[in-house]
């Protein structure tokens, strides 16, 4: 496909994390505005505490008539997500 993929206000698209805890993941989304998000905060549990991640660097496709945007973690924006192997209560 050439040029930039369009979407509509109201219309749904999918979202592809990479990187981070969510990696792999993907979910949908409703365009509130005619186009996507530049950044999606989403929250995890990791053992009982809590972090909301920032996944920004959108990189919008479309396949099938449908759009697809894919975000990558951000860890510098994130809030800090601690590894269980790196906490002293174990």
């Amino acid at each position: 496909m050439t040029g930039t993929p369009h979407i509509a206000k109201g219309e749904e698209y999918v979202v592809f994390y990479s990187g981070g805890p969510y990696d792999g993941q993907n979910d949908t989304r409703i365009s509130t505005d005619g186009s996507w998000d530049v950044s999606i905060e989403v929250p995890v549990e990791i053992d009982g505490d809590n972090s909301l991640l920032t996944y920004g660097s959108p990189v919008p496709r479309e396949v099938g008539g449908r759009l697809q945007v894919t975000y990558t973690w951000d860890p510098a924006e994130s809030e800090a997500v601690i590894d269980p192997e790196d906490r002293s209560d174990i």
